[in-house]
């Protein structure tokens, strides 16, 4: 009798603990993980279901079809919602999310990003639950007594979060390095060496694709106003995946644009050498292209 008396107080427990955890994933975002306690209106829209009337007159402006959020949210983030599980996954999104939704589609100059952290992933409650454990998450941790290995403590988290920025700006850089393998273009677009003035470093990097850093090449502008080389930006989706190398920002094929006249007159009549051997004769960037099928 004692071994099933605690068997069931167990099992009481471990129900408790289950139902306060679906009850801590009503407060978080589907999508980033964010607590809708952090939104001022504790606005938050529902994962599952049509989209709301706003977006749906948006939508129907930019001809598109999809109606339901879970397309939505596959298209905008590549996050399938239509697997989740009530004591897993929370079945809301906050506001940030639905306006990076709204502005991917208004094709306006973005003001709201995407966390550079990603998307959440969900895992099922444990001794050890992010959610549950999580002061952020609107949850106090019991307060304990000040101990003399605090200050060691401190130090040794300070050290781990050096260490970690440290290997993020590595993997930033290695990142860029890959993209430029994935291109490949060092032999088709200009560098920037070949200008023929000494420009500011900021103009230099305002006419540069940002993925390979030579000279613009029949560029396109993301949503975000970032600017690419039309052939870098198209592998480089192909390859790494729907959002902009420089921010993250989702991004389609279809998203691209030319950049303002003003702009392309401006880089068009930049003068640089050519660099074929023996030549080196000035020509605008504009004439390029014929210059040298000549």
């Amino acid at each position: 009798n004692s071994m099933q008396s605690i068997e069931k107080d167990a099992f009481s427990v471990n129900q408790r603990e289950i139902e306060a955890h679906q009850v801590n994933l009503q407060h978080l975002c589907r999508i980033c993980g964010g607590s809708f306690k952090n939104d001022l209106y504790k606005r938050s829209h529902p994962v599952h279901g049509p989209v709301d009337d706003e977006m749906q007159a948006l939508l129907r402006k930019k001809e598109r079809k999809a109606t339901s959020w879970p397309d939505l949210l596959n298209k905008v983030f590549k996050v399938d919602v239509r697997g989740d599980m009530d004591t897993i996954h929370p079945t809301n999104f906050c506001h940030n999310c639905w306006s990076v939704v709204q502005r991917k589609f208004s094709n306006v100059p973005c003001e709201v990003y995407f966390p550079r952290k990603g998307t959440m992933e969900w895992h099922p409650h444990s001794t050890s639950c992010d959610v549950c454990g999580t002061s952020s998450h609107g949850l106090k941790r019991k307060k304990q007594d000040p101990s003399p290995q605090g200050g060691k403590k401190l130090r040794i988290i300070a050290e781990r979060a050096r260490r970690i920025m440290y290997a993020r700006s590595q993997k930033q850089v290695n990142s860029k390095n890959i993209m430029k393998k994935i291109t490949n273009c060092k032999k088709i677009h200009l560098s920037t060496k070949m200008l023929t003035v000494d420009y500011p470093a900021d103009f230099v990097k305002s006419i540069s694709c940002q993925i390979c850093e030579h000279i613009l090449a029949d560029p396109v502008e993301t949503t975000c106003k970032h600017l690419f080389c039309r052939l870098c930006i198209l592998k480089c989706l192909k390859v790494i995946g729907s959002y902009c190398p420089s921010c993250r920002y989702p991004c389609f094929p279809t998203d691209l644009v030319d950049p303002v006249r003003s702009f392309l007159n401006i880089l068009n009549a930049l003068a640089v050498r050519c660099p074929v051997k023996n030549c080196h004769e000035e020509i605008t960037l504009g004439k390029y292209s014929r210059h040298l099928s000549s």
